[in-house]
């Protein structure tokens, strides 16, 4: 049988998947004596890459590997297919998660002294339930808190490779930051959710989609493990009691 060549190989992988695909997983569809090498994966990610250019499509690398996701340019409108409620973040839970993601590892009693409030059970549960966030050790105090930390799935949400690409503290003073960030996160989720869910239950298998993911510049990006150096600033004090 006459092998196709890898970059088809490669976006057909990619739009089938509906998660991130590594360099690794990708050779691993190919049978042991016609597997190409890491070099060919790579070039042809990057010939794919510069393909997508000015159109409303893109590939993008995370985390975990590399994926098509529509652009967020464009993404409000395609986001209309579906017609679930986007979810709703808090302000409450989007500065617990900034506090995790540049002070981790942290303590809820960490965080609620920062922010000069009680970090509600519903933000941990949340957080956690989603993946975002997980429990990586307890502290070697009285009472042993749990210590929490960013995960992979995390990153791989917020479109970021590593926490290197988290944005400079002084972007997120400003209380815009988070407002801004709130539209885009609540729209990409819900098309990304019922794209799955729509894939699961109706689509045929083998079925190509795209991931809806927001941008870089139009989210609240995720971390990993950062020095303990940097603080998010406090600010003014609200009830979290309410579900985030």
């Amino acid at each position: 049988m006459l092998l196709p060549d890898v970059e088809q190989v490669v976006e057909g992988a990619l739009l089938a998947a509906g998660e991130p695909l590594s360099v690794e997983r990708i050779q691993g569809l190919y049978d042991e004596g016609e597997r190409p090498s890491r070099k060919a994966i790579l070039s042809a990610l990057e010939a794919l890459r510069e393909d997508y250019e000015g159109r409303a499509i893109e590939l993008v690398e995370v985390a975990s590997g590399w994926r098509i996701q529509v652009r967020a340019s464009v993404a409000p409108w395609v986001s209309r297919l579906w017609q679930e409620k986007p979810a709703r973040y808090s302000r409450a839970m989007l500065e617990t998660l900034a506090l995790i993601a540049y002070r981790q590892p942290i303590t809820r009693g960490e965080i609620e002294q920062i922010r000069g409030v009680a970090v509600s059970t519903p933000i941990i549960k949340t957080l956690t339930e989603r993946d975002w966030v997980r429990v990586v050790g307890h502290r070697e105090v009285p009472g042993r808190p749990a210590l929490y930390a960013t995960t992979r799935r995390f990153l791989d949400y917020f479109g970021l490779c590593s926490l290197n690409e988290l944005p400079p503290l002084a972007e997120i003073r400003d209380g815009s930051f988070f407002e801004q960030a709130l539209p885009a996160l609540a729209e990409a989720e819900a098309a990304d959710t019922d794209a799955s869910k729509q894939q699961d239950q109706a689509a045929p298998p083998g079925r190509p989609h795209l991931v809806l993911a927001a941008s870089n510049g139009s989210t609240l990006p995720d971390g990993g493990q950062s020095d303990g150096a940097s603080q998010v600033p406090d600010r003014q004090q609200h009830n979290d009691d309410e579900e985030p």
